[in-house]
């Protein structure tokens, strides 16, 4: 077993599985710095260890499996660029910890799948949804930059102008739509998702390790080449979200359970 820093993050491994809970059911697992320490300090030792074959994600509760980043820290933590910054070094290691991992990672989605959470979803190969599982971003709705990684990984999966749709919008997708939209891969019922997905991961887990290593290595390889590299004007862009008077609105308006009101500036 693991020793992490936080309850909020449960890791075990079973049967050459590594299962990764997000287990902050009473925010619908929205993600907190703690948790996105504790994710990095997971997946860096299941990466590490020969006998984990494959990694599924999945949130407690039943009711989510992540509802995006904890928006209560924002105030304290990541209410300006600078912030944001420090943020990331921490959520940046976890989301970096996933990207990079080696095994095949399953995303297990039951409830909404949200934000940071549709991103983490993002960054695992195959993913998983019961048929009430809800996807969306809501980044236009709160007046924060969504990064270029995120973006561009929503973008290679169901196309530009699907994503322009979805992030524009700021809409929710149900897990049908999600289905025909490439976002997911397979709908399961609710009462056989554990089962469903433990059986797949199982498969892969039995399959050659180096021949999945190798595969896994070109995906991520592809993922790298169409990455921009001249992202100097679109990170000035997204700073400029993080210091503005409607994310510290989108942000009040959150806290206050209210529509926001957006100026622009």
């Amino acid at each position: 077993m693991l020793q992490l820093t936080t309850d909020k993050m449960l890791a075990r491994v079973e049967n050459g599985i590594g299962f990764v809970t997000f287990n902050n059911p009473e925010r619908r697992n929205a993600v907190s710095l703690e948790m996105w320490r504790a994710l990095g300090d997971i997946l860096e030792a299941f990466d590490a260890d020969d006998a984990v074959r494959v990694v599924v994600l999945t949130g407690a509760g039943g009711k989510a499996f992540v509802a995006g980043a904890d928006i209560s820290e924002f105030e304290a933590q990541r209410a300006s660029s600078e912030q944001r910054e420090a943020y990331g070094v921490v959520s940046g290691r976890g989301f970096s910890a996933l990207s990079r991992c080696k095994k095949p990672v399953i995303a297990m989605i039951r409830g909404y799948c949200i934000g940071g959470g549709l991103l983490l979803a993002l960054a695992c190969d195959v993913r998983f949804a019961t048929a009430a599982s809800k996807f969306g971003v809501p980044a236009a709705k709160l007046g924060l930059g969504y990064d270029y990684p995120g973006v561009a990984a929503l973008a290679r999966l169901v196309g530009p102008a699907r994503t322009a749709d979805i992030l524009y919008s700021a809409r929710q997708l149900d897990a049908d739509e999600a289905l025909r939209s490439g976002l997911i891969e397979f709908v399961v019922d609710d009462a056989a998702l554990e089962a469903r997905v433990s059986e797949y991961a199982a498969a892969i887990a039995n399959n050659a390790p180096l021949t999945i290593r190798a595969i896994k290595a070109s995906l991520q390889a592809y993922a790298r080449y169409t990455q921009r590299s001249d992202l100097a004007d679109i990170e000035a862009q997204i700073r400029r979200c993080y210091d503005s008077e409607d994310y510290r609105e989108g942000r009040r308006a959150f806290m206050e359970k209210r529509k926001p009101s957006f100026q622009g500036r």
